[in-house]
């Protein structure tokens, strides 16, 4: 019998990955948010503890008396997840541990609601990782604007008309805001590119200091779509430049993912509900689609998106979601 041991490579590649955030909630099918979730505690491990803002993560995630969480779990109050984390990162640097500090909320709780907490403890250096898992607006409560709702949406607080096509006014550039604070690393990502999301939450983990990462999540209720399309929906928003991929250290931007084939911005919007007014034969419609092609192709300029041939790292190279090999790779 050969006693030899087995190859190591081949061993790990029948290993499980690990899971944060367990099956059993209570999510939509295909939501965004739950997506999130796994894919980062995916990358982090067990030695974390997470500090949850009110919102759809926090109530599909732990309906009284049950919890979908693996790790350490504390629920802050919507608007309030930065205190909470920051204060537990301070409570571990008092004890010597160097078990890291995860924050999750939506765009209600960061954007908005608890931005000014976020701020602080960006501001204040604490060493915590802020996931914000962007929806594009209030979900839980009922599909309600948030600032960061894109522009025309129609949402049950802005709702199109005869005034307006829907909401009239510009998704808030939170990462930029967020880059303004000088902290040493911050970053967006979608749940369509999982390797690329898993590496973004790895270098943030590495980096003593506050890091942020902002993951574009498509909510298939909000959003007007069938949830088996959620991942597809979340490519096209990366392929047409409507949500770029990039990272940021000290504000200077260090890294994008280029876009292979740009698409037309309408192939991303026409698989949505909420835009679907702006595909009437309307005067002020075919101008709002403009307007969101405008904004698509100027992202896709300011950062210098357009491929130049295949690249294994971008938008067509990237969007593999490679299992099995290192644990949380």
């Amino acid at each position: 019998m050969d006693h030899q041991c087995p190859d190591p490579d081949r061993l790990r590649l029948r290993q499980p990955r690990f899971q944060g955030l367990t099956s059993g909630h209570r999510a939509c099918a295909g939501c965004g948010a739950a997506i999130t979730a796994r894919l980062v505690l995916e990358a982090t491990g067990p030695d974390v503890l997470v500090a949850n803002a009110t919102g759809c993560l926090e109530v599909f995630s732990t309906p009284w008396p049950e919890s979908a969480w693996r790790v350490p779990w504390i629920h802050s109050l919507f608007e309030n997840a930065g205190s909470v984390a920051a204060g537990m990162e301070a409570a571990l640097k008092a004890q010597g541990r160097d078990t890291k500090v995860i924050a999750f909320g939506g765009d209600g709780g960061t954007f908005d609601i608890g931005f000014r907490a976020l701020s602080g403890m960006l501001e204040r250096y604490h060493n915590v990782l802020y996931v914000c898992y962007d929806n594009e607006a209030y979900m839980n409560t009922g599909v309600q604007r948030s600032s960061s709702t894109p522009h025309a949406a129609r949402t049950t607080t802005s709702p199109p008309g005869k005034a307006r096509m829907g909401k009239r006014h510009l998704k808030k550039d939170i990462l930029s805001i967020v880059a303004a604070h000088h902290i040493p690393y911050a970053a967006t990502a979608s749940v369509a590119y999982p390797p690329d999301l898993r590496k973004k939450v790895r270098r943030a983990l590495a980096i003593e200091g506050p890091t942020f990462l902002h993951v574009h999540s498509p909510c298939p209720l909000g959003w007007g779509h069938d949830g088996a399309l959620s991942i597809e929906i979340a490519r096209l928003a990366v392929e047409t430049g409507m949500f770029p991929l990039i990272e940021l250290e000290r504000g200077g931007v260090t890294g994008v993912m280029p876009i292979r084939n740009p698409r037309p911005v309408a192939e991303y919007l026409r698989r949505q509900a909420r835009f679907r007014h702006l595909f009437q034969d309307d005067a002020k419609a075919r101008e709002e689609l403009e307007h969101l092609q405008a904004i698509a192709d100027h992202n896709i300029e300011f950062y210098g998106l357009t491929g130049h041939g295949p690249d294994a790292l971008d938008t067509e190279g990237a969007d593999t979601a490679h299992r099995g090999g290192m644990r949380w790779a």
